[in-house]
């Protein structure tokens, strides 16, 4: 692939280090918690169920749990699903996602992520093909960045917290392996929590498909130079709460404040900083099932929650205060219930996230210009990868192919391409 100018990679890392820094309160030398005194000092203490030693992500014993009889019946549909897996995609999504929406057991969640993604399937295609990028020696400036951003990461969390130790080895082993993968795209900071995220489920070999699935599916052009795919999705989310939320809308353009300064750590880490870990794993249920309108979903949700009252806004009479209450989300905010069932019914689809791409794309170019970089066809979650995957596997063998049991081919690249396409104004569920 074509290699993109190495003056277009250090802006783009330098743009996102300062965009995930001033959003994230991240101190000078990069760390959220402090020096490795205080981590060890927590080393004591007794982490939480998902692995917390403390931080704002850490859960208290007081989190509803689900009853053991439940836990158990869950487990069991989830084991039937993946024995027929294609069957159940093909013929019973509806189920796949309503189960989905009402979170993944956590004992089948890294198995229901492969599946879910398809990264298993590719992690069979390409036996060995790890290890291989491992052991290439990777380009030094990238490999520099990498190290720099390791202790960065969840350092509250005991598989991050020792330095060097062996969650920090893992991560940088899958960052180095994706930059070999992908020499034209390299390495974006905001991989690094995503991958994180994966690495807390399972081993490093199928995180790192995993995130080979989000960065080139789910989240195309997310993590690429210059970071138009953000940024145009940031036009994107803003338009969509014009509708959803006109009063955070008008708040947020009074104060001149662009989607880009508040939405970016959000979107490209899948609110894995943002939000209390257990709302950050439903999050992940449903995205990988239903793509990326969840992400656009949950920000709409936030911002619906914070600024979308007279009362709430009285408090925030400036772009300060107002940006202070973006980056430190109250946990009332956010009770993980609530949330859920909020990002459920907002009522933003896959059609009119791609209309409004289709508006966004046309005022880019009349006010910027072509778009830079040209991102592959973005996945809306299971059912479209699989059904992309079907329509390949069609045509590699010469037959026909049926999209959705339409005779017509699917709609044109989803994200920004050479050529504006229409996409179909049909109904569609949510």
């Amino acid at each position: 692939p074509k290699q993109r100018p190495q003056h277009c990679q250090q802006e783009s890392a330098s743009l996102m280090s300062g965009t995930l820094e001033s959003l994230s309160g991240l101190g000078e030398d990069g760390s959220s918690v402090g020096s490795d005194s205080e981590i060890n000092g927590l080393a004591v203490r007794r982490t939480d169920k998902y692995g917390f030693l403390g931080g704002n992500q850490y859960s208290d014993s007081g989190d509803k749990e689900v009853r053991v009889e439940v836990a158990r019946q869950r487990e069991v549909k989830w084991l039937d699903m993946f024995h027929n897996w294609d069957k159940w995609v093909k013929h019973r999504f509806q189920k796949v996602k309503l189960r989905c929406r009402k979170g993944i057991p956590s004992s089948l969640r890294a198995k229901a992520w492969q599946l879910l993604s398809n990264s298993q399937e590719l992690l069979d295609a390409n036996p060995g093909k790890f290890e291989e990028l491992e052991r290439e020696p990777g380009e030094a400036k990238w490999l520099d960045i990498i190290e720099k951003d390791l202790h960065r990461q969840f350092p509250f969390h005991e598989m991050f917290a020792a330095r060097g130790g062996h969650g920090q080895q893992d991560l940088y082993r899958i960052l180095k392996a994706y930059t070999i993968y992908r020499p034209d795209e390299g390495y974006c900071q905001a991989q690094a929590p995503v991958a994180a995220v994966l690495l807390m489920h399972m081993p490093a070999e199928q995180a790192f498909w995993c995130l080979v699935q989000i960065c080139e599916k789910y989240l195309p052009g997310y993590y690429s130079a210059g970071l138009e795919a953000i940024q145009l999705d940031g036009e994107i989310f803003f338009s969509l709460l014009r509708r959803t939320c006109p009063m955070a809308y008008r708040h947020l353009k009074k104060f001149k404040i662009d989607p880009i300064l508040y939405m970016t750590e959000w979107f490209m880490c899948i609110f894995s900083r943002t939000l209390p870990w257990s709302s950050v794993l439903r999050v992940w249920d449903m995205f990988f099932c239903e793509g990326v309108k969840i992400v656009f979903r949950v920000g709409l949700v936030l911002l619906k929650q914070m600024l979308g009252s007279v009362d709430k806004l009285r408090e925030l009479q400036g772009m300060y205060e107002t940006m202070e209450r973006l980056r430190n989300i109250s946990p009332d905010t956010i009770r993980e219930d609530i949330l859920v069932q909020e990002i459920i019914t907002l009522p933003v689809t896959e059609s009119l996230i791609e209309r409004e791409c289709s508006i966004q794309v046309k005022k880019w170019r009349e006010s910027r210009g072509e778009l830079t970089h040209q991102p592959v066809r973005r996945l809306h979650g299971t059912r479209a990868i699989f059904e992309y995957k079907r329509r390949a596997a069609s045509i590699s063998s010469g037959g026909s192919f049926s999209f959705l049991g339409s005779s017509i081919p699917p709609p044109g690249p989803l994200r920004a391409s050479s050529r504006e396409q229409k996409t179909p104004r049909k109904r569609e569920s949510d």
